[in-house]
């Protein structure tokens, strides 16, 4: 993940798209998705590119795209 987008206030943004579903996945996978703020395939998101945020989309990478 290289460099990401910067917004409006000067932030670095990470925007993230949900490809694939949660079933099957464990119940912190669930838990994650909803943290991102997503929960059904095709939603997607603008956030803060932070440390926590990019530990958090590396948990469950493989079912999101990710556009920076």
């Amino acid at each position: 993940m290289v460099g990401a987008k910067k917004d409006a206030a000067g932030k670095k943004t990470v925007r993230v798209t949900q490809i694939g579903s949660p079933i099957g996945g464990t119940e912190d996978q669930l838990a994650t998705l909803i943290g991102l703020g997503l929960n059904k395939r095709h939603r997607t998101r603008e956030l803060e590119d932070t440390p926590s945020v990019r530990g958090m989309i590396g948990k469950v990478r493989h079912l999101l795209r990710i556009e920076e």
